[in-house]
């Protein structure tokens, strides 16, 4: 897999709404990569609309919290649960 860059993740704008990290692309569009990816250990932000990828060069303790869970959780057909709790 060939990147196109290594960038530090201080030089990659955050938008925390949406939870995803993001960087200009030479093809005009912008390389992402979210939060989740970033914990989970992933450290390569394709380009949506390019074939290029660039490597984060980023701490785990440097990265923001992820947010908890919420008291819902989300089924299988996209119904919502209450965690368990019986009426």
């Amino acid at each position: 897999m060939s990147i196109y860059e290594e960038v530090e993740i201080e030089d990659l704008d955050y938008d925390p709404v949406e939870l995803l990290y993001t960087y200009p692309c030479p093809c005009g569009d912008k390389f992402r990569i979210t939060l989740e990816e970033l914990w989970d250990g992933e450290d390569i932000a394709p380009c949506p609309s390019c074939t290029l990828r660039i490597e984060i060069i980023y701490d785990e303790d440097d990265l923001p919290p992820l947010p908890e869970e919420s008291d819902y959780e989300t089924d299988e057909d996209g119904s919502a649960d209450e965690g368990g709790k019986e009426d």
